[in-house]
C-alpha cells in the first residue's frame, strides 16, 4: 500500500496545477483580471468589462492631487479636491470609452497584490493616455473578492495627478 500512495503522491506533485504554490495562482488569476481590465479599455469591450465587477453597487472614487488642484483652482477657485458624483461609476466610465471615437489605455507599472485567497488588494501606478498622450496618472487601489466564477471587483479608488508635462508649468502657478 504504501509504494502505491507514494507513486500517487509522486504523479499528484509532477503535475503542475499541484506543484504550484496557491499563492503563485491566486496571483496570477488576480493579474488576469487585471489584464482583462486593461484590453477590455483597448478594445472598447462593455460586456468584458462589466463581466469583472461584483453585481450592485461598486465603489467608484477619484481623489485630485495638489498639482491637479492647482490647475482646476486657477478657473473654479471653489472646486472640491475630493468630488463625490454618485453618476459616476464603472459603468459610466466604460460607456464614455465606448463612446469616444479616441483610442483609451491605461498602463499599470509597480503592481503590489495581498491576498488571502478570499479578498484580495491589488495597487499599482496607472497612466491614462487618450490618442497616446497622457491625461493623467497616479495611484490605484482595487478590492477584490473570490466567488464561485472567480475573482471580481468590488472598489476602484484612484489619485489623479497631472501628467509631466503639465506638472512644470503647475508647480510655477
Amino acid at each position: 500500500m504504501k509504494p502505491m500512495l507514494a507513486a500517487v503522491l509522486a504523479l499528484l506533485l509532477s503535475c503542475p496545477a499541484f506543484a504550484q504554490p496557491a499563492s503563485d495562482r491566486q496571483d496570477a488569476a488576480i493579474l488576469a483580471v487585471v489584464e482583462s481590465f486593461r484590453t477590455a479599455i483597448l478594445d472598447k469591450d462593455r460586456e468584458r468589462f462589466v463581466a469583472l465587477f461584483i453585481p450592485g453597487t461598486v465603489t467608484w472614487q477619484s481623489v485630485r492631487s495638489d498639482g491637479r488642484m492647482r490647475e482646476i483652482r486657477a478657473r473654479d477657485p471653489g472646486a472640491q479636491r475630493l468630488r463625490i458624483n454618485p453618476a459616476s461609476s464603472h459603468l459610466s466610465f466604460i460607456d464614455e470609452i465606448v463612446g469616444e471615437t479616441a483610442r483609451s489605455e491605461e498602463t499599470f507599472d509597480n503592481l503590489r497584490i495581498q491576498s488571502d485567497g478570499d479578498i484580495a488588494s491589488v495597487v499599482f501606478d496607472y497612466r491614462f493616455l487618450a490618442d497616446g498622450r497622457e491625461t493623467n496618472r497616479g495611484t490605484e487601489a482595487w478590492h477584490l473578492l473570490r466567488g464561485d466564477d472567480g475573482w471580481r471587483i468590488a472598489s476602484v479608488v484612484w489619485s489623479v495627478n497631472p501628467p509631466p508635462s503639465q506638472q512644470a508649468t503647475l508647480a510655477q502657478h
